[in-house]
Formats: structure tokens, sequence, C-alpha cells
């Protein structure tokens, strides 16, 4: 469903060329759900944007069903770190503005917008401007409004980083709800590795600057009811192989 096909990019730093990411290869089927881990600085973030069509690469190239990304699309749907949300509008409103873009009817919109609100839970907040919210609820309505938005497939921008711990597990939790529930193809940029081992089916290490692929490891660990994963023995011997091949470069 995605290949990323040798992508290479190169920024200017303070006049010289700067390699960020180097000829980097990935497969992700339908449904799935990837951790992109690694460093800080590491071209992570770069990575994504550039499967967002947000950035061009140097080399190589990106493909989603067949079709080169060339340029941002309504298939897929970003969730930033920033949740982005317009100081102006309020809860409803925010969620709904990128289906006024798509030309839906007002009925519609908000049927679609108070759905998804309920999903994450905010259907009593409907009416709340941003500044109301806490961060964990700015965050949700950043996901309604993607979700509502019917993408193909989800990219995920450090989303929850910012977040307290207490929130954070809650708000994975709630994200792996989500997902067993609309099925869809989530590319989860993190550099938790708990977070990674927590969330994904498969885990792609990425090597400290320029980023290559130093090992896309598949989650075996069952999930639980809730698609969360039981942090026992076996969890946490992933996240020491996680981090052995965070700290032992290229």
């Amino acid at each position: 469903m995605l290949q990323i096909w040798e992508v290479s990019k190169d920024y200017q730093l303070k006049g010289r060329k700067v390699r960020i990411l180097d000829d980097v290869s990935l497969k992700v089927e339908d449904g799935r759900f990837l951790a992109i881990l690694g460093a800080s600085g590491c071209g992570k973030t770069t990575l994504l944007r550039i499967v967002a069509g947000l950035e061009e690469a140097n080399e190589g190239k990106v493909f989603f069903r067949g079709e080169e990304i060339t340029k941002p699309s309504a298939q897929w749907g970003m969730v930033f770190q920033d949740h982005a949300l317009f100081p102006w509008r309020n809860v409803q409103e925010n969620v709904e503005l990128g289906l006024e873009i798509k030309g839906l009817k007002k009925t519609e919109r908000r049927e679609l917008a108070v759905k998804y609100l309920t999903l994450v839970g905010l259907s009593d907040h409907l009416t709340k401007l941003p500044n109301e919210l806490s961060g964990g609820m700015k965050h949700r309505v950043a996901l309604a409004r993607t979700l509502a938005s019917n993408p193909s497939m989800f990219l995920m921008d450090e989303p929850f980083a910012a977040l307290d711990t207490q929130t954070k597990k809650e708000l994975q939790r709630e994200l792996l709800q989500i997902w067993s529930i609309e099925k869809k193809m989530v590319l989860f940029v993190t550099h938790d590795v708990e977070e990674a081992a927590f969330l994904a089916d498969m885990i792609c290490v990425l090597s400290s600057c320029p980023g290559r692929v130093k090992e896309v490891v598949v989650n075996h660990l069952p999930r639980n009811e809730d698609c969360s994963r039981s942090k026992g023995k076996e969890f946490y011997e992933l996240k020491e192989r996680l981090l052995s091949l965070i700290d032992k470069g290229w």
C-alpha cells in the first residue's frame, strides 16, 4: 500500500550540504501500525513530511496505492505535535473545517463531527474554544478532525510528546482502540522506545544523522482486548532490543 523507495534528503546548513536521510526504503501494508523510531535529529519528521507530500526528496520516490506522492492529498491525514487548532473556532467547528473545504453540507458536517468527537470522548465539549481545553483534550480534537476527513492513512508526528505521563497513556490506549475500529494504516513518529513497543506492529529504527534504516522490527507481542500490550518480561526485552539498536549508532 505504501512504498518508500531509496529516499534521500539534503538540507543547506550554514552554506554546506547536510544529508538528513540516506537511501531509506520501506514497505507498509494497509491496516498496519508502523512506528518510526530514532534519536532526535535522525530525520524521522522529515521522512514523514516527504510521505505527506509536504517536502520533496532529493533522491528516491514514495508511492501510495501505486501512485507517486508529489503533493499533499485528502487520502492521508496528518496529526502534529502541535495540535494546530484555530482559536476562534469552537471544538465542533475545528473538526468540521476539513469537511467544509470538501464541500459537505452543514447537517452532514455536524453528524460527522459529533460522531468522531464522541469517539474521542469529547461529546460534552462541542461548543468550547481551544483555550478552554486541557492539552490532552486539544490533541483529542486534532485526532477527531483527522478521523472525520476519513483518510486512508494516518501520519502522526510525536502527537503525545508534550503531554504528562497519565494523559499520554490515556491517549495511547484511545488511539489503539480507534485504530482497531478504523483499520487504517498509521505511521507514527516517536523517540520514545516504550511508546513504539506499546503501539506498533512494526518498528523502523533509524540511525543517527543521516537517517538510514537500521532494522525493521516486527512486534509479535500479543495485544490485549483494548489492542494495547501488557508490559511483562517480553515487552521489556523488546524495549531493550530497540534501545540497543538506537545506542549502537550505525
